[in-house]
């Protein structure tokens, strides 16, 4: 098997997810038959890209999108909330949430140059149902939806049906015990019933895993994946977990268990072909660097702000008043690959995060 290579995985035209996606998918018509039409679009939208890229200008293939900043879980170690980015209840001193009408607006600039996969993220984003409803409406994106499951109701399971560009990918830690630690009580049960209802309807889902020491030998193992596929998943992202203290480092992994789970996950895609797999930013390694701040994505925060990724909350660009297609220009961005920050050796999961003060140096506009 040749070295997996995750900016081609992506940036040509994100073939390989379609591929993967219409393995899990062969066996359910109606979800067939929209893969099948987001396919012609995909191939479209990579035509776009390449002829950008011959100008001279890069368009990734995908975005992640937090939409909101509302969660109704407090689980241990979450990005969002120690970025101070999720909260409970409103706050008057946050900025403006961009409306649905807005997130609109974004998706159709995202067509247009040729972005063909929108991860939509939080908080909770199916605490935005209204945003939600304005991305099933543009099919040419599929829009996977990182969400902790506990939301998912009948009326959503509704949307879902109808709306095959959006699809559920439910956050857990392994067992019950683990995913119910972090997350708290009953949700691994609640997550069990919400994959149970989306398999029963055939609406195609995946699963986030946040891989910490704790459970990286159970979430790799065989029999948790044969797990997973029994319920009707049909794809698993490896999110290494990114501490955002000194408290939690313990649980981070070094490299040895690096080395592990990328060697895993290598047999993994050899012997479940019908399945996607992904590693972040473990896959990054082998494109040679880190793929934020517009090489192969860029986060978009709840008020609009254009960031290098969510581990990274820094911004000197917003949507509100910049065209996306400018965004992907913006100043900090440009400075990080100027400065060769995304190329850089690092030891823990996240380049930025572990440079936190350089990128803060080059916000401002200066060299660390």
């Amino acid at each position: 098997m040749k070295e997996f290579n995750l900016e081609l995985y992506l940036t040509n035209g994100v073939e390989n997810i379609v591929r993967g996606i219409l393995r899990t998918s062969l066996r359910n018509p109606d979800a067939s038959q929209f893969v099948f039409q987001y396919a012609k679009a995909n191939k479209k939208a990579a035509a776009l890209r390449d002829e950008a890229e011959k100008e001279g200008r890069h368009i990734p293939p995908f975005l992640i999108a937090s939409i909101s900043n509302q969660c109704n879980l407090h689980c241990q170690g979450c990005y969002a909330r120690a970025n101070k980015t999720c909260q409970d209840g409103d706050d008057r001193n946050s900025p403006k949430l961009l409306s649905a009408a807005q997130w609109a607006d974004i998706f159709n600039q995202a067509v247009e140059l040729g972005i063909s996969f929108i991860l939509l993220a939080g908080g909770e984003p199916f605490v935005r149902q209204d945003i939600l409803k304005a991305a099933a409406k543009q099919k040419k994106i599929m829009f996977p939806v990182f969400t902790n499951g506990t939301m998912i109701n009948e009326e959503y399971l509704e949307l879902l049906l109808h709306a095959r560009n959006l699809v559920p990918i439910l956050s857990m830690e392994g067992s019950e015990e683990v995913t119910d630690k972090r997350r708290g009580k009953g949700v691994f049960q609640r997550l069990r019933e919400a994959m149970d209802s989306l398999h029963k309807k055939g609406i195609l889902f995946g699963v986030s895993i946040t891989v910490q020491k704790e459970n990286i030998d159970e979430v790799m193992s065989g029999e948790f994946l044969q797990f997973l596929k029994n319920e009707g998943c049909g794809g698993v992202i490896f999110v290494e977990y990114v501490p955002m203290g000194n408290a939690d480092s313990v649980s981070a992994l070094d490299e040895i268990d690096r080395e592990l789970m990328m060697r895993r996950l290598k047999c993994l895609r050899e012997r479940e072909q019908e399945m996607v797999f992904l590693a972040f930013p473990g896959d990054e390694k082998t494109s040679g660097g880190c793929l934020a701040a517009g090489r192969g994505f860029f986060h978009i925060n709840p008020y609009g702000g254009a960031e290098p990724c969510p581990f990274s909350p820094y911004s000197d660009t917003n949507l509100t008043n910049t065209p996306l297609k400018e965004a992907l220009e913006s100043p900090l961005f440009l400075r990080l690959k100027r400065e060769g920050v995304l190329m850089a050796e690092h030891v823990g999961g996240c380049v930025l995060h572990e440079r936190e003060a350089q990128v803060k140096a080059l916000l401002r506009g200066g060299k660390q």
